[in-house]
């Protein structure tokens, strides 16, 4: 879900002591089904525990299922909240494979992105042109991440199935800290009840999953003891300073100009590397001394603004209008006809437009809210049908409700533009000398644009480098749904994994 569409409005903030304080013992904390007390959560069953094969990479991978609950307490011993979550585990799995738990972002987004769309051992196929959701099929996938790692895919409260005992309670997990703590008690609930403490932990975080998932990893290791060995960041928010000021700022237009050239070379059937490598010297070189100081006029101007209307495809006069800031432009003016519509998740990605005569995007996004909608409603009858979890509730795939009460932390609400999750990483990459960082990002993106965590990754301490990667591929803010991208994603991802630990040295003092 983009967060660029998110409007922030006050959510009281609530301590979560009450309310995470207890958990189930293992024998009750393993299934949400029964003493429901006529909330929502009686329409919850029991778990739900199946055996398959999956073939993947040439070989054949046995594994069990569980779509089930964990269970939130408060200090009264009622049952608070209820985290919906889909576990494949590998069987006769050997000592030290790795689990990942795996989360998706919005704020308001549930798993059924990831889970069908890149790592589960089913995966959702859009036909020929890669587009068609009225017509997907589940298929088994090949690719999938259990050939290499054990998967919990868990939903945040108000998302898929996942749900407070009382409506009026679901605002107080709809903020940056109780998120990351009610995620943290769950994987620490997992983790007890299956046995896995000693299991080398990753986590997966798609967009706003990202910053969530490091604050996860702060809150696991400072609230539930338990230290993460890597974190894989999908198209990730980590600095709302640099990712919402692309309209206004010099610093945020550069960073998300190479993404709209990228698109342009897409839409051209001209896309290289090169390319996109050029364009970023020309964005940091030359584009952002211009925008940041007097725009440019005469013959200058006009050699400069053809340039960038060159490598974005806007046309001159209007890059021209806007003194060369693009970022509230390129969906009506990145076609040369005005006939269609680029998508903000994939700026490659061209629809016909509904509203031709309107100078502004009014219509919903040709990606979010198109084709990959087909998502929830696969997922619904996967998990009925072939996982056996059986229920009446409506499996909510993208909340507006939880991103429209969303919490960014500060008063009346806080701002998107200060969440922030590099002081994070860089706390876990100081105090586990093993823990990895691997940001992958897609070329036309331009919810995240890719040069803005490339910016990011730059300003870490050089000590960190050899523990933090960006990878980038063709495609959009989901570049996994392009079966080429999702196969080199997932043959890297593997790398990451399987990679040995690069340990670093202590210090040592005179």
């Amino acid at each position: 879900m983009s967060f660029r569409k998110i409007v922030p409005s006050i959510a009281l903030v609530f301590s979560l002591v009450s309310t995470l304080a207890l958990a189930a013992p293992p024998e009750q904390g393993r299934s949400a089904g029964g003493g429901g007390g006529g909330s929502v959560l009686s329409l919850l069953p029991s778990d739900a525990v199946t055996d398959h094969v999956l073939n993947a990479d040439g070989k054949s991978i046995p594994y069990t299922a569980t779509a089930g609950t964990l269970n939130l307490f408060g200090q009264d011993g009622e049952r608070t909240a209820a985290i919906f979550y889909t576990a494949y585990v590998a069987k006769n799995r050997d000592p030290g494979r790795p689990i990942t738990f795996v989360f998706n972002g919005g704020p308001g987004a549930a798993s059924a992105f990831l889970s069908l769309g890149l790592v589960g051992p089913r995966v959702l196929d859009f036909g020929p042109s890669g587009r068609d959701g009225a017509n997907a099929k589940l298929v088994d996938n090949p690719h999938s991440w259990l050939n290499f790692t054990d998967l919990v895919l868990i939903d945040p409260i108000g998302t898929g199935w996942s749900r407070t005992a009382k409506a009026d309670d679901a605002n107080e997990f709809y903020n940056m800290r109780a998120d990351a703590e009610s995620l943290a008690k769950a994987i620490a609930l997992y983790v007890a009840h299956n046995g896995r403490a000693d299991s080398p932990k990753f986590i997966l975080g798609e967009s706003y999953g990202g910053l969530r998932a490091a604050k996860v990893a702060t809150s696991l290791r400072q609230d539930q003891g338990i230290l993460i060995s890597g974190i894989v960041m999908l198209s990730p928010l980590i600095e709302g300073r640099l990712v919402f000021g692309a309209n206004d700022l010099a610093l945020g237009a550069a960073l998300e100009l190479p993404s709209l050239a990228a698109a342009e070379l897409e839409r051209k059937n001209a896309f290289n590397e090169q390319g996109v490598q050029d364009a970023e010297k020309f964005a940091l070189n030359e584009y952002l001394p211009a925008l940041a100081g007097k725009p440019p006029t005469g013959d200058a101007g006009r050699v400069f603004y053809d340039r960038v209307a060159k490598l974005t495809g806007i046309p001159e006069d209007v890059v021209a209008k806007n003194q060369g800031f693009l970022g509230g432009v390129y969906q009506k003016h990145s076609d040369g006809d005005g006939a269609d519509i680029v998508s903000s998740y994939d700026a490659s990605f061209l629809a016909p437009d509904p509203y031709p005569e309107s100078e502004a995007g009014r219509s919903d996004d040709p990606i979010l809210d198109g084709f990959v909608r087909a998502y929830g409603g696969a997922f619904s009858s996967y998990a009925r049908d072939e996982l056996g979890f059986h229920t009446d509730m409506t499996y909510n795939l993208l909340s507006s409700s939880v991103n429209e009460h969303w919490n960014w932390g500060g008063r009346n609400g806080g701002s998107r533009l200060h969440a922030s999750g590099t002081d994070d990483i860089k706390e876990m990459l100081t105090l586990v000398p093993s823990f990895r960082l691997m940001v992958a990002q897609g070329y036309s993106d331009l919810i995240v644009p890719f040069g803005v965590n490339k910016y990011v990754l730059d300003h870490l301490p050089p000590a960190f480098a050899d523990r933090v990667a960006l990878n980038l591929y063709r495609g959009g803010h989901m570049f996994y749904t392009r079966p080429t991208s999702r196969e080199q994603f997932t043959a890297d991802a593997k790398a990451f994994f399987t990679a040995p630990p690069v340990i670093v040295p202590a210090v040592q003092s005179n």
